[in-house]
């Protein structure tokens, strides 16, 4: 019995682990969050205005996730900060974008 507790034990921690990355990023969550936050000035598609909000379509392919979250939190140029969002909100916005 005592040997079953620390291998119980070594497999709880895994699978908590291993679930941790996917509960860290929600693209749903995201989805909803861009809708209600970003897609005003960058579009429902993403597309944005060419010369006034730029397309978010791609930007995984301009900007880090750290950059990408940066400018969410604290703007830049006509974006005003999104302060207000959580770190978990900014991830799931950040996943939402990836896709």
């Amino acid at each position: 019995m005592l040997k079953f507790i620390p291998i119980a034990a070594l497999s709880f921690l895994a699978a908590a682990f291993t679930a941790a990355p996917a509960a860290a990023q929600d693209a749903a969550a995201g989805a909803k969050l861009y809708a209600a936050n970003c897609s005003a000035c960058h579009g429902p598609d993403r597309a944005g205005i060419a010369g006034t909000f730029p397309a978010l379509t791609d930007v995984n392919k301009r900007l880090d996730p750290k950059q990408i979250a940066d400018k969410i939190k604290k703007g830049g140029g006509l974006m005003p900060p999104f302060g207000q969002l959580s770190p978990k909100d900014i991830d799931d916005i950040a996943a939402f974008l990836k896709q």
